[in-house]
């Protein structure tokens, strides 16, 4: 093979190379944004759905049976949005975090069905300092799984 034609044959491997280079942020950036509008949807969804956990502290503070709806109502809430979150196909790194914040999530429905169960308003309150605690734990995972998909931290609240 001549110098020329060597040349000439380097530059176009050059180039293709950095086309393909080129397309691959471009393709890791749209696969990045169509799972974190994926997420939002359900995430927007599920924090919806657990706003009635607000009536705990202002209007069903002292309504046992009101509370026990609420707190019915968030834990199929936080079980819908794991079995949503789970329907993803995410990157193995985004899949483990997802996997964590479902682990965490489930943890949590099962104290706030058992907060459900309550037979008073002293056990309700007991309760409702253990899902504060559970809470942190999926806000954390929340905040992992956000930060790798380019997304803020969630509004506190």
């Amino acid at each position: 093979m001549n110098r020329s034609l060597a040349s000439a044959l380097l530059v176009v491997v050059m180039v293709v190379a950095g086309c393909s280079s080129a397309h691959a942020p471009t393709a890791a950036a749209a696969q990045r944004r169509d799972l974190a509008a994926r997420y939002l949807a359900i995430a927007t969804v599920g924090n919806r759905g657990l706003e009635v956990l607000d009536q705990l502290t202002e209007r069903d503070h002292d309504d046992l049976a009101a509370a026990r709806t609420d707190l019915r109502a968030a834990a199929a809430t936080e079980r819908r949005f794991d079995r949503s979150l789970l329907a993803i196909t995410f990157p193995p790194a985004m899949e483990a975090t997802a996997h964590a914040l479902v682990r965490v999530n489930e943890s949590r429905a099962t104290l706030t069905t058992a907060a459900a169960a309550a037979v008073s308003l002293e056990q309700l309150h007991r309760d409702e300092r253990q899902l504060a605690t559970a809470n942190d734990a999926v806000e954390r995972q929340v905040k992992s799984l956000r930060a790798q998909l380019g997304l803020p931290a969630p509004d506190p609240s």
